[in-house]
């Protein structure tokens, strides 16, 4: 009889040891579980970072040359469009400016959405022959501002269409052919608004 009771209690205490060994057993599966999903997060988050930079390294000459022209092709509309809302003195130059800094500024943001997505740096300044157009255009007061400013308005954007075009059909990255075609129609609704202004001053 005491030897059964000792069996069941023996019998009883390995199922308990058992149940432990499960128990610890599970915990360290859910643990290790745990560890493998803060590791598996911090590997994506490493590969999001790496395939970033990755995009930035793999962008073609082509993206790269075309990214710099149009960010400070941006900046260089701006500016000059903020210059003939304040010196303009034909109603039109001064419509006409607001219209290119306010369609640019947004070309602009999205340029910059487009860049910060890709790990790629834009320019923050303008190059030495578009800084020359924004000083010179200074120096204009009267009729003689409104003259170059849309004379400038109509030269620069048919060099914009042409790059814009170039990037549309041959550019390498998808998202910056993209932002280029999604721009075409607004640049060639600009050069066909500054061909007009340039024809009514003269």
């Amino acid at each position: 009889m005491k030897n059964s009771i000792l069996t069941v209690f023996a019998v009883a205490a390995l199922m308990s040891c058992d149940k432990k060994e499960t128990k610890s057993t599970d915990m360290g599966t859910d643990s290790s579980g745990t560890e493998m999903t803060n590791d598996t997060m911090m590997k994506t988050g490493d590969s999001a970072s790496t395939v970033t930079n990755a995009n930035a390294a793999t962008l073609s000459d082509q993206d790269k040359k075309f990214a710099d022209a149009a960010a400070m092709g941006g900046m260089m509309e701006v500016m000059m469009g903020d210059l003939a809302k304040a010196n303009g003195t034909n109603a039109s130059v001064k419509s006409l400016g607001e219209m290119m800094a306010t369609d640019h500024g947004k070309a602009n943001d999205e340029l910059k959405s487009w860049a910060a997505t890709a790990g790629y740096t834009l320019p923050t300044s303008l190059d030495a022959e578009k800084q020359k157009m924004v000083d010179d255009l200074k120096t204009k007061k009267g009729a003689d501002f409104d003259k170059m400013y849309a004379a400038a308005m109509v030269t620069d954007h048919k060099k914009d269409i042409a790059e814009f075009k170039m990037q549309s059909s041959s550019g390498m990255d998808a998202s910056l052919k993209g932002f280029a075609s999604k721009t075409l129609p607004t640049l060639e609704h600009h050069l066909m608004e500054s061909e007009k202004v340039k024809a009514s001053l003269k």
